[in-house]
């Protein structure tokens, strides 16, 4: 069965490029494509796309909003939203991860390293920039809580193991570079990442990386 995309930017331009190479690989569909974010929520109810490709700055309704609802409670369907932005460092990507997006990419990113985000993100994965995911987050800190805020006690349910796997998911690190940080097998370090989604209530890495900085478990520019 083909991953079933679907197009979302205020630039037809930029949608025809994105189709011209979607289109290429065997295992991608484009089902559709919208120029802002009420016509993607139109698209995902008619077309139950598996990815959402969203841009974030567009008219009527950002691509913030359209994530948070298309991912929200009461959604249609399962489709996963993919962020691409123009700019590594938008505040508006943290805004689009916390809203429910699964990863994000940048524009100018090469066209097979889209096409390999768009599997991951369909297979369940999350899909981080690991170059600029850091950077990211440390740079809008301003925006999250500070040190002396009280550590959640969701935390605390998570074992020693499981605290250190989530600090080295929160610094972008790929679940076999965890593996090579603390000397286990892969299978374990994916393992250890499921049980601190179910314990935190977190979705995807993207999400548990966005929390292991609000609840100041990593700080900002922290090795």
């Amino acid at each position: 069965m083909a991953i079933r995309v679907l197009l979302v930017d205020d630039q037809p331009l930029l949608r025809t490029g994105f189709r011209m190479i979607l289109e290429a690989e065997p295992d991608l569909a484009v089902v559709g494509e919208a120029g802002d974010g009420l016509q993607a929520l139109e698209q995902v109810r008619a077309m139950q796309p598996d990815v959402v490709l969203m841009d974030i700055r567009m008219p009527r309704m950002d691509g913030v909003e359209a994530t948070r609802q298309i991912t929200g409670p009461g959604r249609d369907g399962p489709a996963k939203v993919l962020v691409l932005t123009t700019f590594d460092l938008d505040e508006y990507v943290v805004e689009a991860l916390r809203a429910g997006a699964s990863g994000f990419l940048l524009k100018d990113a090469p066209a097979a390293e889209l096409v390999q985000a768009i599997r991951v993100v369909a297979a369940g994965e999350a899909m981080l920039a690991p170059s600029v995911t850091r950077r990211l987050l440390d740079k809008y800190a301003d925006h999250l809580p500070s040190g002396e805020d009280p550590v959640p006690q969701a935390l605390g349910t998570l074992t020693e193991r499981e605290v250190e796997v989530l600090k080295l998911v929160a610094r972008g690190l790929s679940n076999a570079e965890i593996a090579a940080e603390l000397f286990v097998s892969e299978t374990t370090v994916k393992t250890h990442v499921g049980h601190v989604l179910t314990k935190l209530g977190l979705r995807d890495r993207v999400q548990a990386a966005v929390y292991a900085y609000e609840s100041g478990l990593v700080r900002p520019g922290a090795g």
